[in-house]
């Protein structure tokens, strides 16, 4: 005799079918086209936390860059120069002080060019 799973297998259907509530055609009601959605879903976003950092970190390096043009040295330098001049300030907050303040940007560029 087979046995189907009763309650915990009706729970399980209605879990992923809440999960994947909002996709479009059969995935969102259909058992099986569900989890397989779900699946996927669930792997790329477990990739993507991973894909994020790196495109946050070529984003904050991209803005670096083109403040530092503009105060007239490039990013590699810049860099170089911040490390040599034992300023320890991240990429994100390098980027940050490039966006919102320019003034204290050219003001970090400045201090890690005199030393």
């Amino acid at each position: 005799m087979r046995v189907k799973g009763g309650p915990q297998g009706h729970q399980r259907h209605k879990k992923v079918l809440k999960f994947t509530k909002g996709q479009r055609g059969t995935k969102h009601f259909l058992f099986r086209r569900a989890n397989e959605a779900m699946l996927k879903s669930m792997w790329y976003a477990y990739r993507d936390r991973r894909t994020r950092k790196r495109d946050l970190r070529k984003l904050w390096i991209t803005r670096i860059n083109a403040a530092a043009r503009l105060n007239g040295i490039s990013y590699s330098r810049l860099i170089y120069a911040l490390r040599k001049a034992n300023i320890n300030l991240n990429r994100k907050m390098l980027a940050d002080l490039a966006v919102r303040d320019p003034q204290a940007f050219a003001a970090v560029v400045t201090q890690a060019q005199a030393s």
